[in-house]
């Protein structure tokens, strides 16, 4: 039963990363502003969420505070950075945020930085320079700096999920995504307010088409909804470098979806810093899961 259960994890934990990694290319595809983007998906998500937690039980400390802000910064500055640079730049400078962790934890927990911590930091950070060294177009630059934001803001994440010692941290997901679209909501609503529709339809006044909906309702059941609570139930079953080694799939898919699908094909540059980012972040992790638990025990929280 248990190497059934195990398998049924190891599936949903794959279905999860290419769920996760189809965030650049449905968020490229949208022809609509990034906060729009942003507060549909997560109200959406928090829907779906609701239906599957029923009755939330947040504990309103600190702690969740914090992780709820940090997931609305992550996911809002995610979006933006996806809008304005490579769907590749966006998703491996967001997955700095191990390394940011490993860094903050140092004056948030007191945690001392091991030789393995030292050598991933300086590994991610050539990895990041190397993202910058390359041409950039447009607002490209500001692109990889909002990633590089998003990537912090997710560190904040799992700092702050970490101080909730695992308790309601699904609830953090559900309110973040709340706050998401409450934030979001207060700089669209009264920008479309000004807006003359060009033709009558229901989608028009906030200028959404039915693809657009559509697409944003793949994002915020699928993508976002979905997709965490097959995390959530896949963690209870695999071990945490199965999860570390699986969901690594998603900073990959991610560009690849886009390339196929978009022709948005990342530079030589961004593939070589990426692929270095990707590398400093999957062996610190599994450095860490290897010296504090040998038999890689089970974890339960993203």
């Amino acid at each position: 039963m248990k190497d059934h259960l195990h398998r049924q994890g190891l599936l949903a934990l794959l279905l999860t990363a290419i769920l996760w990694s189809s965030g650049g290319l449905l968020i490229k595809s949208i022809p609509l502003p990034a906060l729009t983007i942003a507060g549909g998906r997560s109200a959406i998500a928090a829907i779906v969420m609701l239906l599957w937690l029923r009755k939330p039980k947040p504990i309103w400390t600190v702690a969740q505070w914090g992780s709820i802000i940090s997931y609305t910064l992550t996911v809002i500055l995610f979006v933006m950075a996806t809008k304005l640079t490579t769907a590749a730049n966006a998703i491996f400078l967001q997955y700095t945020a191990p390394i940011w962790v490993a860094i903050f934890s140092v004056f948030v927990t007191k945690e001392k930085l091991t030789r393995i911590d030292l050598i991933s930091v300086l590994v991610v950070m050539a990895g990041m320079s190397v993202f910058f060294l390359d041409k950039m177009e447009g607002g490209q630059l500001t692109g990889n700096l909002i990633a590089l934001a998003s990537g912090l803001a997710f560190a904040g994440v799992a700092l702050f999920m970490r101080a909730q010692n695992g308790v309601s941290t699904t609830e953090s997901i559900l309110f973040g995504n709340i706050l998401t679209f409450g934030v979001c909501a207060l700089f669209v609503v009264p920008s479309a307010m000004f807006q003359v529709p060009s033709t009558i339809s229901p989608f028009s006044f906030f200028a959404i088409s039915p693809f657009s909906l559509f697409a944003l309702v793949l994002m915020g059941v699928f993508q976002l909804g979905v997709s965490y609570i097959l995390y959530s139930w896949a963690m209870k079953h695999v071990t945490a470098i199965e999860a570390i080694l699986i969901t690594t799939l998603e900073p990959i898919l991610n560009p690849l979806w886009v390339a196929l699908f978009l022709g948005e094909v990342p530079s030589t540059v961004a593939i070589i810093g990426g692929l270095i980012v990707v590398a400093g972040v999957v062996a610190r992790n599994f450095a860490y899961e290897r010296a504090h638990d040998p038999a890689a025990h089970r974890s339960a929280d993203h």
